[in-house]
């Protein structure tokens, strides 16, 4: 891998970056569109967002204003879990899409599987994609047995899986089943908020290889096939993040990081969604 461009192929033909930009926290208006604004410079194309970041309308400006051909730009947004079901989708798409500005989604995703409610919100977003109004469409935290189902009830596959990924949550079976079922895995946190920045084995290999922590992470996941959308609304680390295309790690020092897996969620379990 060489470049903060370069992209994978998707189920369904369709080509988005292994690398882009998360805003989940960042604040709606100025620093929404200052930080897009800035990674768009800095050579970033993919812009993570959602309905419960309450930025849309930030991201979809510095889009418009970038001057950036839409066509080379990778958008996501995802439905929320209290505009779950297929109407309420619909609508909520029709939303999101007033907000950003633009007159088609690159990805659109399904926040959490809502019992009761995913199945038909996923028969929306198959509305939505042969419609031609999103490129491609996915979930986000299902486990093995939610995607299952979705196997189970409809003919489109979820193109993308974003789940809360990082060494010591490396999620090694779901990634298996994704890959074997041909779903791309992407990760969000996938630094865990640096939570574990300290950790030995990384800071180890970050001075061998003359790189942060951060950096070693976010090559581990590179190496694992993973899409990665590091969030950070600071000029200095935006570019950090995006400065991983000059190293490789070796498969000793690959499986030195898979060894740090604990199976330890910082965020919410998919299979108790109750907000």
């Amino acid at each position: 891998m060489s470049s903060i461009q370069d992209t994978v192929r998707l189920n369904n033909g369709v080509e988005m970056p292994k690398f882009g930009l998360g805003v989940y926290k960042v604040e709606e208006g100025q620093q929404t569109e200052n930080t897009v604004r800035k990674a768009l410079e800095l050579g970033y194309r993919s812009i993570d967002t959602a309905a419960f970041y309450q930025n849309e309308e930030g991201v979809g400006k510095a889009v418009k204003e970038s001057g950036i051909p839409r066509e080379k730009l990778f958008i996501t947004t995802k439905v929320w879990n209290s505009d779950q079901g297929y109407d309420s989708t619909i609508d909520a798409f029709e939303k999101s899409m007033r907000k950003l500005n633009l007159e088609y989604l690159d990805l659109y995703l399904v926040h959490w599987p809502v019992i009761g409610k995913y199945l038909e919100t996923w028969r929306a977003l198959e509305t939505l994609y042969q419609q031609g109004k999103v490129r491609a469409i996915g979930v986000s935290n299902f486990q093995i047995h939610h995607l299952q189902d979705i196997f189970d009830h409809f003919q489109v596959r979820p193109a993308i899986n974003q789940i809360e990924l990082h060494p010591k949550l490396a999620q090694p079976e779901l990634r298996a089943f994704c890959k074997k079922h041909g779903i791309f895995v992407e990760a969000w946190s996938p630094i865990a908020r640096g939570r574990y920045l300290d950790e030995p084995v990384l800071m180890e290999l970050a001075e061998k290889h003359g790189k942060t922590a951060a950096q070693v992470i976010l090559r581990w996941h590179l190496q694992n096939y993973v899409i990665i959308i590091p969030k950070s609304i600071t000029e200095a680390r935006l570019k950090e993040n995006a400065d991983i295309f000059d190293f490789e790690l070796s498969l000793a020092e690959m499986e030195n990081i898979n060894l740090l897996n604990e199976n330890k969620r910082f965020g919410a379990d998919p299979d108790h969604v109750d907000f």
